[in-house]
């Protein structure tokens, strides 16, 4: 933000400056020059006068010899000539622009008038002697151009430093705004990544920064405030739930065994039945605390290794899928990693794989792949079982949404829960030839996702 702030401030005052300092500099610049041929035109003009009286009036040439000198003094050539190009005063230069003083005498003798001629290292002037219809000479004067040039470019200097000068203050001030508001934002922002990752205290400061700003932080407070108490509530909930339900159903499984014990045959058969929906209904409940549990934490994610926890799981699960005649493999890119909270992947990938062996027959394959697209992790549970179909797969991660499932139905609600909490999404296809696969989508450690956290942190 500071950033944007600065370069756009930046933008628009060098729009600014360019607007209004290049056309004043280029109008004094004009001016200086008009001035300095004005100046110049003028001591010829003198010049001229005072050798009027000589040439016309024939008298002394002391006056217009002190003026030439006078002109020589200061730098200037300045040169007398009679009507037929004879010079009659001179400084100890003569030099003229363009370097051609006869071909400029001989013009103005011809027609009379001042004449300017320009070049990088001088400005001339020739002015006539006499009445424009009675003149007795020309009198030039040549003035080097260095100090008008010396003048322009100590004027273009000071405005430059004037802007430059401007420039740096709005920046100065720039950055202390874009900080003044871009503290408390990232302070906020820091705040909500905080309490989206689990932790229900994060509170953001509420004493600095824009006004605006602070409301939203006040508002955030009081948002984050009332989410607190929510969900403290509703684990308090699931805790007294947990508590309250396992008690009487402990207590009257206890009772149907005693029942059991001395009942007839088809009596202890219809209880044999109570108790398997007794042990259903514990199931059932243990799942939905596990949901809960699932649902409430919202652990901070941390780089998972995906292939070492793939090839763990599998052995893990191997057993089982022997004993069941299922051939259970991991095919996981090496040193592949994802974002997910600590023991998340484990926990996904027991109840995708209970799941898939507990749907497939003897003979089946369940395969966990795993491969790096751009910036994501993609890890796939595939089994080549019966399947679902479309319908049950845009319910299963519902709670109690699969119709098709042997156990409670949260196994999957349980797994979508932990993967889109880390910021993935999971989806179920079903798998060419048959079959079903759980195609997950995980953050990688390298991803904009991870850079955005490390510049927030790093933002003033």
């Amino acid at each position: 933000m500071t950033r944007r702030i600065t370069l756009s401030v930046l933008a628009l005052l060098t729009l600014v400056l360019v607007l209004a300092v290049v056309p004043l500099g280029l109008s004094m610049a004009q001016r200086e020059r008009m001035s300095f041929r004005d100046d110049v035109a003028g001591d010829a003009s003198t010049i001229s006068a005072a050798a009027e009286e000589h040439l016309s009036d024939h008298h002394s040439d002391a006056e217009a010899a002190q003026l030439v000198r006078a002109a020589g003094r200061r730098g200037d050539c300045a040169t007398v000539y009679d009507t037929s190009g004879a010079v009659v005063l001179t400084t100890r230069c003569a030099d003229v622009a363009d370097g051609d003083g006869a071909s400029l005498v001989r013009a103005v003798l011809r027609h009379p008038g001042t004449r300017v001629v320009e070049d990088d290292q001088w400005l001339t002037t020739a002015v006539p002697v006499g009445e424009t219809d009675d003149t007795v000479g020309v009198a030039v004067l040549s003035r080097s151009a260095d100090p008008l040039d010396d003048r322009i470019d100590d004027m273009w200097l000071r405005l430059g430093l004037i802007a430059t000068g401007g420039l740096a203050a709005a920046v100065g001030v720039s950055v202390l705004l874009g900080r003044w508001v871009g503290r408390p934002v990232h302070a906020v922002a820091a705040s909500a990544r905080k309490l989206g990752e689990g932790f229900l205290d994060a509170r953001a400061p509420q004493v600095s920064g824009p006004p605006e700003v602070r409301r939203l932080a006040a508002a955030f407070n009081t948002m984050a405030a009332r989410t607190e108490a929510l969900v403290h509530g509703h684990r308090a909930v699931v805790a007294d739930v947990s508590h309250q339900l396992r008690t009487p159903l402990a207590a009257l499984r206890l009772r149907l065994d005693l029942l059991a014990t001395g009942a007839d045959r088809a009596t202890a058969e219809e209880l044999v039945r109570a108790q398997e929906e007794i042990a259903r209904l514990s199931r059932l409940v243990d799942g939905l605390l596990a949901v809960a549990r699932a649902e409430n934490a919202s652990p901070r994610p941390v780089p998972v290794r995906v292939d070492e926890v793939a090839a763990e799981r599998v052995r893990a699960w191997e057993p089982v899928a022997r004993e069941r005649g299922v051939t259970l493999v991991a095919r996981c890119a090496a040193r592949l990693s994802a974002y997910l909270g600590p023991g998340d992947l484990e926990q996904v990938l027991d109840n995708l794989i209970a799941n898939s062996l507990d749907a497939v027959p003897a003979g089946s394959t369940v395969s966990v792949d795993g491969t790096r697209q751009q910036d994501q992790v993609v890890l796939r549970v595939v089994d080549d079982g019966p399947g679902m179909s479309a319908q049950a797969r845009q319910s299963a991660f519902r709670r109690f949404g699969n119709p098709q499932a042997t156990g409670t139905g949260l196994g999957l609600a349980i797994v979508h829960r932990l993967v889109t909490a880390g910021g993935g999404t999971a989806e179920l296809l079903p798998t060419p030839g048959g079959g079903l696969t759980v195609r997950l989508t995980l953050p990688r450690p390298d991803t904009s996702s991870a850079k955005t956290r490390d510049a927030d942190a790093a933002a003033p």
